[in-house]
């Protein structure tokens, strides 16, 4: 049967493509995304100098562009791979959800797999938390927990707490509300006209304890000073929202659980919300499957997304207690959570979020990954010991330490290098990290400790 083309280049071109992805190669592609796409977190002049990477495909650990190069995902393709690339599990699973619903509406309906990540999610995450409301990402997971907030307590009597406070150099997203709650200069200053800017707090970052002072020493005097906000400022506040134990874009800034504990308890004091911020820390990340596990404390909102569909699909949900619940459950429309996406809990998403926890609870994950940290930890001894390397620190699988170089332009020159040895990292500013999915082999760690040690010699000269 012949196919009618259209006659115009770039859709005739196109089309092609789609027919025949072989033709496909780096430069042709590079050049349609730099002419069609505005991709994000750039500035898109500086693809003039350091070209997108295209991708053709991906299989466990690795990403493989059009002219046949491989590179070992050590960031998980920005945190949310967990079990790697075309996982044949998830994969299964999603056609089977293919051919019995693709999407539905949540308001007004439900369907199975909603209904069942729910229950799992409830079964598995710290008690109390036992009602999930859904969105598309994490910057939506945010706004959710930060609008339940505000309007539990008008719900309750209390309009005038309203007010929001975060930690130092905290990332929460880049939506209007989850900037007001983001420390992160370069996202925020663009667009402080539109935002309403929030109190912040001395972070628990353990690389700024004083010399004699350890972690958790640390980690009790930043929570100190927050009781003393806390205490000036409560019937303001709503709610204190904070990253456990790892605060990603601040550098993997990691900090002692005790301040987790000593948070729940200075907001059960004044009475203010702790939302616990788990969108990149969660889904076993930190050791734990939740990071709230190992302070032992339940939040009143807990915030999930990237890896918990296995880095397939967007998803995100916000756990809250039964007390948050009951507030709003009331016959006025006004005092129902009127919040709604489009594709909240879409039937896809959700199937490959159960295929995920499927995955954890069959193979052990949480063990294994404690196996695999040790050994690259050990595996690390030369890095760990190289004179330009300070602050090595670890939390469950995420790795991350700084490095002493005169190159300003320090990222930009490690992510480069490390393409041309087959390696993924996106380093913040001069901190490398490394957040590789769960199913990285003793072999590829060593690749990767290998080429991390050979990028550290050169950038520190």
């Amino acid at each position: 049967m012949a196919i009618d083309l259209p006659s115009g280049g770039c859709a005739k071109d196109a089309m092609i493509s789609r027919m025949n992805p072989v033709t496909l190669n780096n430069s042709a592609l590079l050049e349609r995304s730099l002419s069609a796409v505005w991709h994000p977190c750039s500035q898109m002049k500086h693809y003039e100098r350091f070209p997108l990477l295209p991708i053709s495909h991906g299989k466990g650990v690795w990403l493989y562009d059009y002219d046949g190069k491989r590179y070992l995902d050590a960031v998980s393709s920005w945190w949310v791979n967990l079990f790697g690339h075309c996982n044949p599990d998830i994969n299964a699973a999603l056609r089977d959800q293919l051919d019995t619903l693709e999407h539905v509406m949540l308001a007004g309906f439900t369907h199975a797999p909603v209904v069942e990540l729910s229950e799992r999610l409830r079964a598995l995450a710290p008690a109390g938390l036992g009602h999930c409301s859904y969105g598309s990402d994490g910057a939506a997971a945010i706004e959710i927990a930060l609008k339940m907030s505000v309007h539990y307590w008008r719900n309750s009597g209390q309009p005038d707490k309203t007010a929001f406070i975060s930690l130092q150099n905290s990332y929460h997203g880049e939506t209007l509300g989850a900037l007001s709650v983001t420390d992160v200069a370069l996202f925020r200053d663009a667009y402080g006209a539109l935002i309403r800017q929030q109190a912040t707090v001395r972070s628990p970052d353990s690389r700024n304890a004083q010399p004699g002072e350890d972690a958790q020493q640390y980690a009790l005097r930043c929570a100190d000073e927050l009781a003393v906000y806390m205490e000036r400022h409560h019937r303001q506040v709503a709610a204190l929202i904070l990253e456990p134990l790892v605060q990603g874009a601040a550098g993997m800034a990691m900090y002692a659980p005790i301040y987790l504990r000593r948070a729940r308890e200075i907001c059960d004091k004044f009475g203010v919300h702790l939302i616990a911020d788990e969108i990149a820390v969660g889904m076993g990340r930190t050791g734990t499957l939740f990071a709230c596990e190992q302070a032992a404390i339940t939040p009143d909102f807990l915030c999930l997304s990237k890896g918990i569909t296995g880095g397939y699909l967007p998803l995100s949900v916000v756990m809250t207690t039964d007390e948050v619940y009951q507030a709003f459950y009331a016959d006025e429309t006004a005092r129902g959570f009127l919040h709604s996406h489009s594709y909240t809990g879409n039937p896809l998403a959700c199937r490959a979020a159960l295929a995920t926890l499927d995955i954890f609870a069959r193979d052990d994950v949480i063990a294994q990954n404690r196996r695999k940290a040790a050994y690259l930890n050990a595996a690390a001894h030369t890095l760990r010991q190289h004179p330009a390397v300070s602050h090595w620190r670890n939390t469950g699988m995420i790795w991350a330490f700084e490095v002493a170089s005169p190159h300003p332009d320090f990222a930009q020159r490690c992510y480069q290098l490390a393409l041309q040895h087959d390696l993924l990292l996106r380093p913040i500013g001069k901190t490398i990290y490394f957040m590789p999915p769960y199913v990285i082999s003793e072999a590829e760690i060593d690749h990767l400790v290998k080429v991390t040690v050979s990028l550290v010699e050169q950038l520190s000269r």
